[in-house]
């Protein structure tokens, strides 16, 4: 059985009575030692997708369909109180902006700590031990868990906050934008790590992201997001090699390589639309050079095109990507 099973999600925000259609119709499944990389442009649904998993979505964020199965419980059914219980316990997340993700005016370990007592219980020395060994797993000094946020560079609190993320040994790891305000070096450093500690745990994990790189480094399983759909999912190999939808196909192309032949790089026109008022049929038709009178009509479906490898577009398999029909 999978860890983590998500089906038909819909998340809505709410602007008074009007919805803006943030997740629409989404469904994956991620496995043990499995990583699936959610991609697409900014405002396509991919946090909003982790926070619906974790339920902590705003308060204008409401789940209005699907289910959300972690280890066959239906999270989206929970209580608040039932999914406090949850939280950190079986599923944690990596938050984007590191700077952002302790109390300025606590110190680091006595914030890990907290959670570790209230989530498993047990005395604050033991927990304290805890995060001093965890600091240590992670590549900090375990000396450093008397500092405050601020006597850390951003690479070490993206470490701490992993750290946290593993402090009640969970399941699934749900990790948004990990390394997007590091520098390079920094970068690859915590994806190793990450890589590591995945693999040491059997952990479950979502990356969220918008870089391809990253993806098809890092990930086994890939998601490509657009306006709130999942367009295309697959196997990284198969989603970078053999795309199925021409907004995949656009995005894979509008990443320069370093090793292949020099290239014209793909671009997409327009901008994606507003989730207020979706446009009919295919979400993605206004900008697609492949679009014919069905896809403005009907939203296509998301099916298996292939042996694991989905796509929601009226001509999937069928197109020959490279130039215009």
């Amino acid at each position: 059985m999978a860890i983590l099973e998500v089906e038909n999600l819909k998340t809505h925000y709410y602007i008074g009575d009007k919805p803006v259609y943030a997740v629409d119709d989404v469904s994956f499944t991620i496995d043990r030692n499995e990583t699936l990389g959610l991609a697409g442009e900014s405002g396509c649904g991919k946090t909003t997708t982790a926070y619906s998993i974790l339920r902590i979505l705003p308060a204008n964020g409401k789940i209005v369909e699907g289910s959300v199965k972690l280890d066959g419980e239906d999270l989206v059914t929970k209580s608040m109180e039932e999914m406090r219980k949850i939280r950190w316990k079986k599923a944690s997340i990596v938050f984007q902006y590191a700077m952002n993700a302790f109390n300025p005016v606590l110190r680091i370990g006595r914030q890990i700590v907290e959670v570790i007592q209230e989530k498993e219980g047990g005395s604050e020395q033991a927990a304290a031990l805890t995060v001093a060994g965890l600091f240590e797993e992670v590549g900090l000094e375990p000396s450093r868990i008397d500092d405050y946020p601020h006597e850390f560079s951003g690479g070490m609190l993206q470490r701490a906050i992993i750290a946290q993320a593993l402090s009640c040994d969970p399941r699934l790891i749900i990790a948004d934008e990990p390394v997007t305000a590091l520098d390079v070096i920094v970068q690859n450093k915590i994806l190793d790590l990450l890589r590591k500690l995945q693999a040491k745990y059997n952990l479950a994990v979502l990356f969220i992201t918008h870089d391809l790189s990253v993806v098809a480094e890092n990930c086994t399983q890939v998601g490509i997001m657009y306006a709130g759909n999942l367009m295309e999912l697959g196997s990284a190999t198969s989603v970078f090699k053999e795309s199925l939808h021409p907004y995949t196909y656009k995005l894979i192309g509008a990443f320069p390589s370093v090793t292949g032949p020099k290239r014209r790089l793909e671009f997409i026109p327009g901008t994606p639309p507003n989730l207020m008022k979706p446009p009919p049929g295919c979400t993605f038709h206004p900008r697609c050079p492949y679009a014919q009178d069905i896809c403005s009509k009907e939203l296509p479906k998301f099916e298996e095109i292939s042996n694991g490898h989905y796509a929601r577009c009226h001509f999937a398999g069928q197109l020959e990507f490279g130039g215009e029909e």
